[in-house]
């Protein structure tokens, strides 16, 4: 019985672990495809999000959302001030319109990631997209 418990449970941490790896890699992909005009430093208020990122070598990660350029926001709470003037991304469809200085979301929707970029919030904040990232461009919040 101990090791049945112990097989679930260690599956369900194994599922847990691939679908934060599955979004980061998502995310990693979206944000190759735009550029600031400076390289792209990450805060998230999610640590295991951080630590997934921190992992790749296409992005500089850190611990202080003042020094991040881009950040990656699960939950508003999580937002100082401070912070509130930078390139938000976030991760459920509320915050993109919660948070008028979003630019763009993932979040899952039926079981599959959803991608959302708002064109005249990236025109507003100077951010180039790439034409790959052209399916996900909204004028507006659903």
């Amino acid at each position: 019985m101990k090791l049945i418990i112990t097989f679930l449970l260690s599956a369900l941490f194994l599922f847990a672990s691939d679908s934060n790896h599955l979004k980061v890699k998502i995310l990693e992909n979206i944000l190759s495809e735009i550029s600031i005009n400076e390289p792209i430093k990450i805060w998230s208020d999610d640590v295991k999000i951080l630590t997934e990122f921190k992992h790749s070598s296409k992005f500089k990660t850190t611990t202080k959302c003042g020094d991040a350029n881009i950040i990656v926001l699960q939950r508003k709470k999580n937002l100082t001030p401070k912070c509130r003037r930078k390139h938000i991304f976030v991760l459920s469809y509320d915050l993109l319109s919660d948070i008028d200085n979003s630019f763009g979301a993932l979040f899952w929707k039926k079981g599959r990631p959803n991608i959302i970029i708002l064109q005249p919030r990236v025109k507003a904040q100077s951010i180039a997209v790439s034409k790959n990232l052209d399916p996900y461009l909204e004028e507006k919040i659903w």
